[in-house]
């Protein structure tokens, strides 16, 4: 089931964590808080559409392809904005698209 909600990345990110359920929770959240941004509901592209990438900083950061790109791309998204947050039984997202 991983494999179709995460991309081979973003599985190997979190696999050097201490735990990598929270990892993989924030992620998925911020798959989640894509679709929001873009005003569609699950299924309306794949979640591997949307990745989950660390800058050099550590800062996160949003790749957006395939049939969430195109949604983006329709809406104007020039920019993506990420946040994420977790705990050892919490995680959130927070997407900004400009």
């Amino acid at each position: 089931m991983h494999g179709r909600l995460f991309t081979a990345e973003e599985l190997d990110y979190a696999r050097t964590a201490r735990d990598d359920v929270p990892c993989l929770a924030a992620r998925f959240a911020a798959k989640e808080a894509v679709m929001k941004a873009l005003g569609v509901g699950l299924g309306a592209f794949s979640f591997q559409d949307v990745e989950v990438e660390r800058e050099p900083s550590g800062a996160p950061t949003l790749v957006v392809r395939g049939r969430a790109g195109r949604l983006a791309a329709e809406r104007g998204v020039v920019r993506w904005h990420l946040s994420l947050s977790h705990t050892d039984h919490l995680a959130t997202a927070i997407a900004v698209a400009e």
